[in-house]
């Protein structure tokens, strides 16, 4: 018995020279990843050690690490003083997480419906259209927008204020009670091609022989995609909304930067905005880390959340 088990046992240092193995056979793919690698560590978690301004009582033009350590102090401030931050919060989830939800449905129903098309032509030139947005960047979408919706001069309001169906035009870019919607149907205009190209590429790999077998069980156009084209989806649905679920706090500032304005601040100032304010305008630059800080441990949970949710939901997952 005993020798049985000495023979079945491994090695000493052998799952070493596996390891080992493993490497100088993949050194090329290694040597290849090592740039991008480089990047990610000076780009993204060298300048982690800025994360000690929360900590300390750091002045502007002073050693990053000169500062008097102060320990939790700034992070109390947060939550005892500041008054701001209900409305932040409500802010920034109300318009990030119905942008994050209509994204993917709408995105779904478009790559749905673009795969039924008959006109093949005309379903690329719909494609082709409704990706451009996701190069286009938030200045000139602010100069389209403004164009089209400007109180006095926007081709829209003109168009209907001089056919009868309004007396004066809508401010529909200072009025606060339009602006979640402004930003929705923007994220909207500009995601939307980008995620119909990701569940198109899905749907190109689900097997013709699913849809063959469908077809010969009587199943039409509507049971396919509700028993072949959604199932084969779901995994795909999954990953997006994990992959986004931890930016659901992260707002693209330079988007909020350009449409915010004095009218309409209480609705569209949201977390980055707040982080901007007092750390580049205020040069408070600890209360602004302190925050930073709270909002990236809250967007790692809500991201492990999610990635749990749905693997129990639908056993996929990325983490």
């Amino acid at each position: 018995m005993r020798q049985a088990v000495a023979e079945t046992a491994p090695m000493p240092g052998s799952s070493r020279k596996k390891l080992w193995n493993k490497i100088k056979r993949q050194k090329w793919l290694l040597l290849m990843m090592t740039p991008a690698f480089l990047c990610i560590l000076l780009f993204n978690y060298l300048p982690l050690s800025g994360w000690y301004i929360a900590f300390s009582e750091y002045k502007l033009g002073g050693s990053l690490f000169g500062g008097e350590f102060v320990g939790l102090k700034y992070f109390a401030k947060i939550f005892q003083e500041s008054s701001d931050l209900v409305y932040l919060i409500r802010n920034t989830l109300v318009m990030n997480g119905v942008t994050l939800i209509l994204n993917l449905l709408v995105a779904l129903i478009l790559a749905i419906l673009l795969k039924e098309a008959t006109w093949k032509r005309g379903a690329k030139i719909t494609q082709t259209v409704s990706f451009f947005p996701y190069f286009v960047s938030w200045v000139i979408g602010y100069s389209i927008v403004w164009s089209l919706l400007a109180v006095n001069s926007g081709a829209i309001n003109q168009f209907l204020v001089r056919v009868g169906i309004l007396e004066k035009g809508l401010n529909i870019l200072g009025d606060p009670k339009y602006s979640w919607q402004l930003i929705i149907l923007l994220n909207m205009w500009k995601s939307t091609g980008y995620n119909t190209i990701i569940f198109l590429s899905a749907i190109s790999g689900i097997s013709s022989e699913e849809y063959e077998a469908a077809a010969l069980d009587g199943a039409g156009r509507w049971q396919q995609i509700r028993y072949v084209t959604l199932p084969n989806l779901l995994p795909t649905v999954s990953v997006l909304l994990i992959m986004n679920a931890g930016w659901i706090l992260s707002s693209n500032l330079e988007q909020f930067f350009i449409f915010s304005n004095p009218t309409n601040w209480s609705r569209m100032e949201v977390l980055d905005m707040y982080i901007y304010k007092f750390g580049l305008k205020m040069l408070d630059f600890p209360y602004a880390t302190a925050m930073g800080i709270i909002k990236t441990i809250v967007s790692i949970m809500l991201l492990l959340f999610v990635n749990w949710l749905t693997k129990r939901m639908n056993e996929n997952s990325v983490l």
